[in-house]
């Protein structure tokens, strides 16, 4: 790997640290979020926006798919994809089982 490219991906251990503690910060949030009845479909889209929030910086940092080439940035999307997909099957066979409806 060529220096200039390593740099590229390279954000010194203070950048981590932030990020680490922004997730930190995050994960007090979502338990605070949990204490507070916002409603039944407002409830679950608080926690499912933290959660999201919590994925990117990991995925983004973390992983090093910031800055990354475009072939690993597509697979990362990709993979979301399917996973988008995988919801749609579950939800789809958890919607047709009687009595389901209701709960959602």
């Amino acid at each position: 790997m060529s220096e200039q490219h390593a740099s590229e991906h390279e954000h010194g251990l203070k950048f981590y640290w932030l990020v680490l503690f922004a997730l930190l910060i995050l994960t007090w949030v979502t338990y605070g979020a949990a204490l507070i009845d916002f409603g039944h479909p407002w409830s679950d889209l608080v926690a499912l926006a933290i959660a999201v929030t919590k994925a990117t910086l990991v995925v983004s940092f973390f992983m090093h798919v910031k800055g990354a080439t475009s072939m690993i940035k597509m697979s990362a999307v990709g993979g979301f994809f399917w996973l988008l997909i995988f919801f749609a099957f579950v939800l789809a066979d958890v919607l047709t089982r009687p009595g389901m409806r209701d709960f959602f």
